[in-house]
């Protein structure tokens, strides 16, 4: 019968899976108290509606079709277990005489929850913030593992062990109390930013999740006004304001200081920057406001050229000390050369690589190459580049670095 699904249609519903999947999901684990249930739930309600709809016609309001769909779904699911549970059974039998609403502004922190209960601390790390992709975002297994340069089957078998703690220790689909709220909030900051990075440095098909993790990040700061997760929203919509200015109409990557900034969302920017000196000036703040106050200065500057070195290799400095990391030495490292010269940042990148720690890192090496470029090093930029080019994953980026091989002389 699907065979005879217009094209139309079909892409109709692939679009609304991927807009909608993480928001309906997250209702049904709220109407339902149980993710796998939920989740079975919402892939027959889908299957659902490409049967339904070519005849029927697509409801005015999808969500709210597929959210009854599915939950009747799972409705007769529990109902074929009654035979021998009758706690199903009475289950079965309250959602079906307790109509549940699910109207946007009823729903709107369904989400906030889910991320809360995947990010339970009872969860490895790893199978938070696995478990929180998959079921929020609706990222696939193995876009998920190539995030964490994992096989597929390692990141399932994350999943499900996840899943498994979940339901082993019942844990409840809330948001946590205020006093429990502080040792949460790490885990659930780090997700949110990586479901916004998802979109950001994805291609075009996924760039909806990058405000989706600004929608979330204000429906965090809504719950827990506290510093970071100020620093964490300005940061979004400071890297946010740029995404016009990231590509050319070919898909080429432009780099920040080749950008046209006035391309640049200025209402964003005047957001983030006012985000990112209130968690300053709470001197409560980590990681992600030093993070937004490094965006800040970007776009404070009218052009390229009079960007203020000096302050950002500074909150480099600063966020060294908050959160040790190769990643974070090798971007000081380049502000270190825009700020006192090439020779001076090529030296730290030449020793960061000795370490190893950033041997795989094709970043490293694009860097490393464009500053051998600007000291007239050719050979050695030549290098670098076609290293990086081996290390490289994603199209945008392999395109851009292939475009530097090819420009050197």
């Amino acid at each position: 019968m699907l065979r005879n699904v217009p094209e139309h249609l079909r892409r109709t519903v692939e679009t609304l899976y991927r807009s909608e999947s993480g928001r309906i999901l997250a209702t049904l684990v709220r109407l339902l108290g149980d993710l796998d249930l939920a989740e079975e739930a919402m892939h027959e309600a889908f299957a659902a509606a490409l049967e339904s709809w070519p005849q029927a016609g697509i409801p005015d309001k999808p969500r709210p079709w597929l959210i009854s769909t599915a939950r009747f779904k799972a409705i007769d699911r529990m109902r074929g277990r009654t035979r021998s549970d009758a706690a199903q059974r009475d289950l079965a039998l309250h959602f079906e005489t307790h109509e549940a609403p699910h109207e946007d502004a009823e729903i709107e922190d369904d989400r906030l929850r889910l991320i809360f209960t995947c990010c339970h601390p009872a969860l490895p790390p790893e199978g938070q913030v696995a478990l929180t992709l998959r079921e929020v975002c609706g990222l696939t297994t193995e876009e998920i593992a190539q995030a964490f340069l994992v096989l597929p089957a390692t990141l399932a078998q994350r999943i499900v062990r996840a899943k498994g703690v979940i339901r082993d220790k019942a844990i409840p689909y809330q948001v946590p109390a205020a006093q429990e709220l502080p040792a949460r909030l790490g885990a659930v900051l780090q997700v949110v930013y990586l479901v916004f990075n998802e979109g950001y440095s994805a291609e075009a098909a996924r760039g909806e999740l990058s405000y989706e993790g600004i929608r979330l990040g204000r429906l965090l700061l809504e719950l827990l006004p506290e510093p970071e997760v100020m620093g964490l929203l300005g940061l979004m919509l400071l890297q946010e304001s740029r995404r016009a200015a990231r590509t050319a109409p070919d898909g080429q990557l432009i780099l920040l200081d080749q950008q046209d900034r006035a391309l640049w969302n200025r209402e964003q920017i005047a957001e983030g920057i006012s985000l990112a000196e209130t968690a300053l000036a709470s001197r409560r703040f980590g990681a992600y406001t030093l993070q937004a106050a490094i965006a800040a200065v970007h776009a404070e500057a009218s052009t390229a050229a009079s960007t203020d070195w000096r302050q950002i290799v500074a909150l480099y400095g600063r966020l060294l000390r908050v959160q040790p990391s190769p990643v974070v030495e090798l971007n000081r490292a380049v502000a270190i050369a825009m700020f006192q010269g090439p020779e001076k940042g090529l030296r730290l990148i030449d020793d960061l690589l000795g370490r190893e720690e950033l041997v795989n890192y094709h970043l490293a090496h694009s860097a490393r190459g464009d500053l051998c470029r600007r000291l007239g090093r050719i050979p050695e930029a030549r290098a670098s580049y076609e290293k990086a080019l081996t290390l490289v994953r994603r199209e945008p980026e392999r395109r851009f670095v292939a475009g530097r091989l090819r420009d050197l002389k």
